[in-house]
């Protein structure tokens, strides 16, 4: 029986300014073999059907596929629909979510990131940032825009290990796809 996966792309560029078409990385899932491939905005968020892989073994495919076909490693985060579910549900900062889900992201991470990591990363919240760490993953709730924050290029970097950040908005509507199994708007 098949498995629901969510694909977040760390980056979607592809080299000298280009940025990867969603077509594109569709048909590259289809081609994979898996099953209803679908994304969601142009920011690397995709979802997939597969049967019979571990999600480090999608995580290859997929990344080793992407290389093959657009000629650069993109690291991937996969999660079953399950793991997305909880993570969403996982959101430390609702109230502030329902207010302007742009000033809530999420780095979620391939292993969860360590004490050590999570405790450095308090001298950058400079603006009022809120940080939490949760299942292994990072929330940060803004005050201000995050594009202004120091905090951001950190998360937005791999000195945290393999991770990508979404905002919560992001995180929402992935969330509903899943739930309503519906087509995405591309």
């Amino acid at each position: 029986m098949s498995e629901t996966y969510v694909a977040l792309l760390y980056s979607i560029g592809v080299g000298e300014g280009r940025r990867l078409i969603m077509a594109d990385w569709r048909s590259m899932m289809a081609d994979l073999g898996f099953q209803n491939p679908r994304t969601l905005i142009a920011t690397g968020n995709g979802i997939f059907e597969s049967r019979g892989a571990t999600v480090r073994e999608l995580e290859i495919q997929l990344e080793d596929a992407f290389e093959r076909r657009f000629g650069r490693r993109v690291d991937t985060i996969v999660c079953t629909a399950a793991c997305f579910h909880r993570l969403a549900a996982s959101n430390p900062f609702p109230r502030e979510s329902e207010r302007d889900g742009s000033r809530v992201v999420v780095r979620i991470m391939r292993k969860p990131i360590d004490d050590d990591s999570t405790t450095a990363l308090k001298r950058y919240l400079t603006q009022g940032e809120r940080l939490r760490e949760v299942q292994g993953n990072l929330w940060v709730c803004f005050e201000n825009d995050p594009s202004r924050s120091r905090i951001m290029s950190v998360l937005a970097s791999k000195r945290l290990g393999i991770g990508t950040v979404r905002n919560w908005n992001t995180i929402r509507r992935i969330n509903e796809m899943l739930e309503l199994n519906c087509s995405p708007d591309w």
